[in-house]
């Protein structure tokens, strides 16, 4: 059903990161569902998804095969049992045979199964057959917190497949999924959505656990056990006033050497790349949560809203208002 032996040996020759390095990674992680569907369709059939959507995207094949394809022609074969993730969402389609044109999935009838969850059946006069396509779809809000940059760095499409030697425990969730979606016990859509959630996380922490796959960069910093603990004091203390002294002193070398080595792996110096990380919270703190500018420039560290607001508008583009009023435009009905 999986086809994951050249993933996993590639998995197995990148470097893993510490264990307790993974877990700060992922102590800020927030990923879960904001709507979902559960689809019975007949072949032949296209469904398009992400023309206007940029957040990730969950899939849980229940009865196969599906084909996915990309933006750029890539295709991926998937069968029964099988999940996929695609962090950054985008452009993709679903298929029964990988070169159909694709219909767009707001054009498909709904109805409701419960909040968040809807169904959509489309199979000849209304009959669904149980050798009819069963996929269960979400979109996800995805993100790391601090670490949000490391988003960008994953694949564009992250397949379970390559994860179960080294998660078994995956595969009684997979196996469950499939059971609930076939049968629609009583709450199976609830279930199913927070099964989904859990699912599509685990993927994550996967990917995260193999040493990111092929993402370079800063990466190597994590990689490195000092440079490591020193990422990770920054981002446990982002508000704290760090100095290159302390620093080097997390890293257990001189300030010169310190500077050195992270200027060379991350691309940054030690303090702007405190600075961009703290705009980063800030922005998602400003648009996502909505916490006021005050408060946030006080948790950042610093001595007033004003000086947080020229920082942040230095590094973003953007003043601190502009942000919120355009989180809140996104927000709105119609927008």
């Amino acid at each position: 059903m999986f086809d994951r032996s050249s993933e996993i040996l590639r998995g197995q020759q990148q470097a893993a990161l510490p264990i307790d390095l993974v877990s700060e990674l992922l102590l800020g992680m927030r990923l879960y569902g904001l709507r979902y569907n559960r689809i019975q369709i007949a072949p032949p059939f296209g469904i398009g998804f992400g023309t206007m959507e940029a957040r990730a995207q969950f899939h849980f094949i229940a009865q196969g095969p599906v084909f996915l394809r990309t933006a750029d022609g890539a295709v991926h074969a998937l069968d029964t049992g099988d999940a996929v993730f695609l962090p950054r969402g985008g452009a993709h389609d679903l298929l029964s045979a990988p070169d159909l044109a694709s219909r767009d999935i707001a054009t498909f009838q709904t109805d409701t199964l419960c909040p968040a969850v809807c169904a959509i059946t489309d199979c000849p006069d209304h009959t669904c057959r149980t050798k009819d396509t069963l996929i269960f779809s979400g979109c996800m809000e995805f993100d790391l917190g601090g670490m949000h940059a490391l988003v960008r760095l994953m694949p564009e499409v992250m397949l379970v497949g390559t994860l179960l030697r080294r998660q078994p425990e995956i595969l009684p969730m997979l196996e469950a999924m499939e059971r609930e979606a076939r049968t629609e016990r009583a709450g199976f859509a609830g279930i199913l959505a927070r099964l989904a959630d859990v699912v599509a996380a685990s993927i994550v922490r996967g990917w995260v656990e193999c040493g990111c796959g092929d993402a370079t960069g800063w990466i190597e910093a994590l990689r490195d056990p000092r440079l490591g603990r020193v990422i990770a004091a920054l981002h446990r203390e982002p508000g704290r006033n760090w100095t290159v002294a302390e620093l080097a002193a997390e890293m257990g070398s001189s300030r010169s050497v310190f500077a050195e080595r992270f200027l060379a792996v991350t691309g940054l110096t030690p303090l702007r790349y405190l600075t961009e990380l703290r705009m980063r919270l800030a922005a998602q703190w400003i648009g996502r949560d909505h916490i006021s500018i005050e408060a946030i420039a006080q948790r950042l560290g610093y001595g007033s809203q004003a000086a947080f607001s020229r920082a942040f508008k230095r590094i973003t583009g953007h003043s601190p208002g502009a942000v919120r009023n355009l989180a809140t435009i996104e927000v709105s009905p119609g927008g």
